[in-house]
């Protein structure tokens, strides 16, 4: 267990827009930052950072909270390996207490898998460098390809021996559970038998955005024919290979900082550019590039550079893949190497000046690309140029942004020497072949809707105290430490005995106000989070006359912390619509803090007084012989219609 005081120092060290800025590529506004939500797909920036204070919000699936909530979020890390991720990045030294029996038993499924898969990639690096196997075998074909020591350090490859269980029995041997060698793959499990699934192959482990060892990809250096010469990890409950890129944890800063993305189809093709300076490089591990990938690179950069073999034969199939990064709205560029070489072999020809200034001035636009490949194709035949024209066309429909589309047309229209109306007629038509499939589906959707909403009439009543006491704890944190000008209202009768209220005029903490407010009537929230913050707040303005908002923030309570953030960044909502660029400006809180605090309090107490009413009244029903339960109802109508007066209100 992490001790208090190394929470402290990691919380006092960690920069939140350090951190996030690893995974989502943030762009400043105003004081803040805000980027594209790495929680869902959207194409409008939804996700807000704070640097002031160290909080963050994404708008578009409600998640917040503090640098370590998000580590939660995003890598689904524990909160104590959340600690300890920060603690590796800021170098800072943490101080443990002993986990009990009980604390090391209820580590989940999941945790433990990563625990396993961390262990199998430092044992097939250390079986790479130190066993003789290894060296003799592992080693040499790595060395053989060119590669330093330090970047097979950098990458932590290994290898596995070419026996069936040299891998498992180590592992068990070391009490790691078998259980959780099958569901990562590492072990293959059949009846009473266990082998090593990457058995007499290199080892090439593929991480997280965050570094997280998630599976592996294995190359078999045998010529047995009945083999795979790659083989990855299993899908399971930490892998998935549609939804990771091979190499994101080392590029992800310099894919922000250059603000683009060399896309790759092979490991080695990833660390030999590494190895020759080009750092902005990830690959698709051997498979079809899905839309999870790319939103995995979007989150970085808008920017892709697609780089091909130079084999003409592979072009037209790796191609499709650039629809698919078209449809994300992305910017793609193309390009291909000399003399049939890929990323790899081409590296290694040329020095890392000349492969730097060749990735820079050789991408091509993807138009120009794709109709010098294809025209190259279809060669004088008509019909074929035909085709290929409706295939470039297709390609420019599902762009999203319909200025880029009527510039790719324009500039196609050049380049094939057709009429604009001929193209724009054909886009128009594959814009509306792609609606009505998507209408299709929205279609079956809305009648799946309907179905649900026949049998669900009825929306869910606000519940009108939480709503209160939401506001109360926002009112708290923004504004609980500054003073302010109350007015109270007195109760006196005129010179006809009519009751009226006069008021008068004080200044008060605004915590010491509500918390004095909320006492008098001695209030309890029903909401047991918001009780709890509430006590936090309080019991922190009692000892030192002053809330700190930043404890409540960072506090270890998930729970707490997150809906603090939560609360914390409602206000800093409208700056994502540029509202003030727009000659729209939002008139601050804090001109009316007295009357926020007045409304509700007094509100608050409104609705509890309507409740208590509507008990005894339902309690008078029953049993209309008890007087005292007319006069209570009495006392608080009269209780009620002076609230409403307070606040403005016809009863």
């Amino acid at each position: 267990m992490i001790t208090q005081s190394s929470i402290d120092q990691i919380f006092e060290t960690a920069r939140v827009e350090e951190v996030i800025g690893e995974f989502v590529q943030l762009k400043k506004s105003g004081s803040n930052f805000k980027g594209l939500s790495p929680f869902s797909e959207e194409k409008t920036p939804s996700f807000m950072v704070s640097p002031v204070k160290q909080i963050w919000k994404d708008f578009s699936s409600g998640k917040g909270g503090n640098v370590v909530s998000f580590l939660m979020e995003q890598e689904h890390y524990t909160y104590p390996e959340a600690l300890r991720w920060l603690a590796n990045k800021y170098n800072i030294q943490i101080e443990e207490t002993q986990l009990d029996d009980q604390q090391k038993h209820a580590m989940d499924e999941r945790e433990s898998m990563y625990v396993v898969s961390e262990y199998a990639s430092k044992y097939f690096h250390d079986i790479l460098l130190n066993n003789e196997q290894g060296k003799a075998i592992g080693l040499s074909y790595f060395k053989e390809r060119g590669y330093r020591e330090d970047t097979i350090k950098k990458f932590q490859l290994g290898y596995a021996l070419d026996q069936w269980e040299a891998f498992t029995k180590t592992a068990l041997s070391k009490q790691y559970d078998l259980k959780y060698l099958e569901k990562t793959g590492l072990t293959i499990v059949k009846e009473t038998k266990q082998f090593d699934r990457f058995k007499g192959r290199v080892i090439f482990p593929i991480h997280s955005m965050s570094g997280r060892v998630l599976g592996f990809g294995g190359r078999i250096l045998n010529t047995n024919a009945k083999a795979a010469k790659y083989l990855n990890s299993p899908t399971s409950e930490i892998y998935d290979k549609s939804k990771i890129l091979y190499g994101i944890y080392y590029a992800k800063q310099t894919i922000a900082k250059e603000n683009n993305c060399y896309l790759v189809e092979g490991y080695t093709d990833v660390i030999t550019l590494h190895q020759s300076g080009i750092l902005n490089v990830v690959a698709s591990s051997g498979t079809a590039l899905t839309p999870m990938q790319i939103r995995l690179i979007k989150r970085l950069t808008p920017n892709i550079t697609v780089l091909f073999d130079g084999d003409a034969a592979g072009l037209r199939a790796s191609m499709r893949g650039i629809d698919l990064i078209l449809e994300q709205g992305m910017n793609v560029k193309v390009l291909t190497f000399p003399d049939g070489d890929d990323p790899d072999s081409f590296a290694k020809k040329v020095s890392s000046e000349e492969l730097a200034t060749y990735l820079k001035e050789k991408p091509k636009d993807f138009i120009k690309f794709k109709i010098s490949v294809l025209l190259e194709e279809a060669q004088e035949d008509p019909v074929k140029k035909a085709d290929l024209v409706r295939d470039i066309i297709h390609s420019i429909s599902v762009i999203p942004d319909r200025i880029q589309r009527e510039i790719y047309v324009k500039e196609c229209a050049n380049l094939m020497d057709v009429s604009e109306e001929v193209l724009f007629s054909n886009l128009a038509q594959q814009i509306a072949r792609g609606n009505q499939d998507k209408g299709r589906k929205t279609q079956q959707q809305t009648q799946q809707f309907e179905v649900v909403k026949t049998q669900q009439q009825t929306l869910p009543k606000i519940n009108q105290l939480e709503k209160y006491e939401r506001e109360i704890i926002k009112i708290l944190l923004l504004y609980g430490n500054k003073k302010a000008n109350f007015i109270d209202w007195i109760e006196e009768k005129d010179s006809y005995g009519k009751l009226k209220l006069t008021k008068e005029t004080y200044e008060n903490n605004v915590a010491q106000e509500i918390y004095l407010n909320l006492q008098e009537d001695e209030i309890a929230f029903t909401n047991p989070l918001f009780q709890k913050i509430y006590n936090t707040i309080i019991q922190q303005f009692n000892q030192k006359q002053e809330i700190d908002v930043q404890q409540l923030s960072q506090h270890e309570d998930t729970s707490l912390s997150s809906i603090t953030s939560d609360i914390l960044m409602e206000e800093e909502k409208y700056t994502l619509s540029d509202w003030e660029r727009k000659n729209i400006f939002v008139k601050p809180k804090e001109t009316h803090i007295p009357k926020l605090v007045t409304d509700v309090v007094l509100n608050l107490r409104r609705v509890l007084i309507v409740q208590k009413i509507n008990e005894i009244t339902a309690a008078f029903k029953e049993n209309q012989q008890e007087k005292e339960k007319l006069e209570e109802i009495m006392n608080y109508t009269k209780l009620r219609k002076l609230l409403f007066e307070k606040l403005h209100r016809v009863v």
